[in-house]
């Protein structure tokens, strides 16, 4: 298969990368190398596949119009796994524009590209933010999602809304992953792992928000990765079942579908933490805040959809994968 890999020198679409070549696919890879976070990490994650004879990496912007539109045209790609996006709830509150440009700008730019060049199957990121003031748990895509609290989140529940449309008008199936707190080798720095290494290997406290309560259904890196890939082998197909008089959220009479890939085992953010100190053998001195505006006190996923449809449930035990996590961050700071 040739597949087209948006944020290909991103945390989730390195591993993706990677994942699609050894299994003999053809990949493109893009992304913008932008400055979010120090891009030597990004040019970390690309060394590891960018010299693969299957792999051509390009250097360029989703809301570039005419540089995606040239893109689609001369590749004809048959699979599409859109990674690129602005991230980061709390960033979004900051610097709203960045996330219009590139979540829903540059979103528009990728259907437009499968849509007018017959692709087989377009598979995005979404987000467990777009549950918002959702509190009924754990969280299921086939109830409504429509109160976020930041506009990162409304940004991801727009993508499913124009997918939806695209998947309508032009039978092209689309498929949404709501992901659960990504965590593991080669993660982003302002996300909570790495800011809490650190920060404890520097001898500095840490911010625990909402007093450390916050229990979060953390998915390891390679659940992620194996999730994204059994979805994209199978295109997304009409339900057949689908009522238009009780509509349901995550299926359509159209090719569209909307799946959560989570543990499935939310974990107090106080344990993980705990996992961490014993990793690094170090204990961190903390610092005790409330809940931070945009961001939702619990997330936990309920996956019935992908055991069911795709014999599938992410295994991996916060233990362990914070385990690999510390290893990979000691040697990668040489520390």
């Amino acid at each position: 298969m040739k597949v087209l890999v948006t944020g290909s020198a991103g945390f989730i679409g390195s591993a993706l990368s990677i994942r699609l070549l050894d299994r003999g696919d053809k990949v493109i890879g893009i992304d913008n190398h932008n400055d979010y976070y120090d891009p030597a990490l990004k040019e970390a994650r690309l060394a590891r596949h960018a010299d693969h004879p299957n792999y051509t990496h390009i250097r360029m912007n989703l809301e570039d119009r005419e540089a995606m539109a040239d893109l689609f045209k001369d590749h004809q790609f048959e699979g599409v796994v859109n990674l690129a996006a602005q991230a980061g709830v709390r960033y979004s509150i900051e610097n709203p524009l960045a996330y219009i440009d590139t979540n829903l700008v540059g979103f528009a730019h990728i259907l437009e590209g499968c849509r007018h060049n017959k692709v087989g199957h377009l598979v995005y990121a979404s987000s467990s933010s777009t549950y918002g003031l959702n509190t009924k748990q754990p969280f299921s895509t086939h109830d409504a999602v429509n109160h976020p609290v930041s506009l990162y989140a409304a940004t991801k529940k727009a993508n499913e809304l124009m997918a939806h449309t695209y998947s309508h008008l032009y039978d092209l199936p689309t498929t949404g992953l709501r992901f659960f707190t990504v965590y593991g080798p080669y993660d982003r720095p302002d996300m909570a792992l790495q800011k809490f290494t650190r920060a404890i290997m520097s001898d500095e406290p840490i911010t625990v928000f909402n007093y450390g309560k916050h229990r979060r259904d953390f998915t390891y890196i390679d659940d992620i990765v194996e999730g994204i890939i059994r979805i994209l082998d199978r295109p997304a197909t009409p339900n057949e079942n689908w009522d238009s008089n009780n509509p349901d959220p995550a299926t359509s009479s159209a090719p569209y579908r909307v799946y959560n890939i989570g543990n499935n085992n939310p974990v107090e953010l106080m344990d993980y933490i705990e996992a961490l100190e014993t990793s690094l053998g170090k204990k961190a001195e903390k610092e005790l805040l409330p809940l931070q505006p945009g961001d939702v006190p619990d997330t936990y996923a309920d996956v019935d959809d992908l055991v069911e449809q795709f014999g599938y449930k992410p295994s991996m035990s916060v233990k362990q994968g914070v385990e690999n996590f510390a290893k990979w961050y000691k040697e990668y700071n040489n520390a």
